[in-house]
């Protein structure tokens, strides 16, 4: 994978989704004494340069940890500047040629108007070739269960992998191949659990405003090295079911 470029490398190991989990704002603020809404401001600049860059190197599917359920516990003021954040995204997010919008989630949980004006956004922008999903209200023990009621609404009685998949949040987009978490902690969190079954996972000490693309072409090349078995064995050794029946 040397002396390719982060394009080639994202086609090569076949990156279709990646996810992020945007962590640190708030100590990049402290650390320069400002007020942690200054740290989401910063957060929420550099995510608009960090997925546009995904989408110029070729990964079809890009989805960020927002707003988490666990993020109601913040202090009052610290989540209305990012509902205000998310606002102005959303206002501007029309000019995001070529980019399908989803926001996933609980998102009847949030304020009307700014639902209101999601779903419009979803549906003017459906059918685009690049999906960016946002979650929101979002957690993925709550992502499950939500799956599960839904199933039981429609009189399921026993369900398979897929019926659950079908009732995600996330349902029509492929698992997370690499998930990215910065500001050094090792955790997913409580994001997309059900998903990342077998995604690969990388870390940067980086805070989240302080990532830079070439921070993402780091976990790009890193993702390309890794050797994705699935539970399985490299082809050479891997053995066919029927040869052990």
């Amino acid at each position: 994978m040397d002396n390719i470029t982060p394009a080639e490398a994202v086609q090569a190991s076949a990156l279709r989704h990646i996810a992020f989990i945007m962590d640190g704002n708030g100590r990049w603020a402290t650390e320069r004494m400002l007020p942690r809404e200054a740290g989401h401001k910063a957060g929420a600049d550099n995510f608009k340069t960090i997925v546009r860059y995904c989408k110029k190197i070729g990964i079809r599917v890009c989805t960020v940890y927002a707003f988490s359920t666990e993020n109601w516990k913040r202090p009052k003021r610290e989540v209305e500047a990012i509902l205000r954040l998310l606002t102005s995204f959303v206002k501007e997010a029309e000019d995001e040629v070529g980019t399908t919008m989803r926001f996933i989630g609980d998102v009847d949980g949030l304020p009307p108007k700014l639902v209101s004006d999601m779903r419009r956004l979803e549906a003017e922008t459906a059918g685009n070739p690049y999906v960016l999903q946002i979650a929101l209200n979002y957690g993925g023990r709550a992502d499950i269960v939500h799956a599960v009621n839904a199933l039981l609404a429609e009189g399921k009685t026993s369900v398979t992998e897929n019926d659950i998949n079908a009732h995600l949040y996330t349902a029509g987009q492929p698992d997370p191949d690499l998930i990215v978490r910065t500001a050094g902690e090792m955790r997913l969190s409580n994001f997309l659990l059900w998903q990342c079954a077998y995604a690969e996972l990388y870390y940067t000490n980086k805070y989240w405003p302080a990532m830079t693309t070439a921070d993402v072409d780091e976990a790009v090349y890193n993702f390309a090295h890794r050797k994705r078995r699935f539970g399985g064995l490299d082809k050479p050794d891997s053995v066919k079911k029927e040869n052990l029946l």
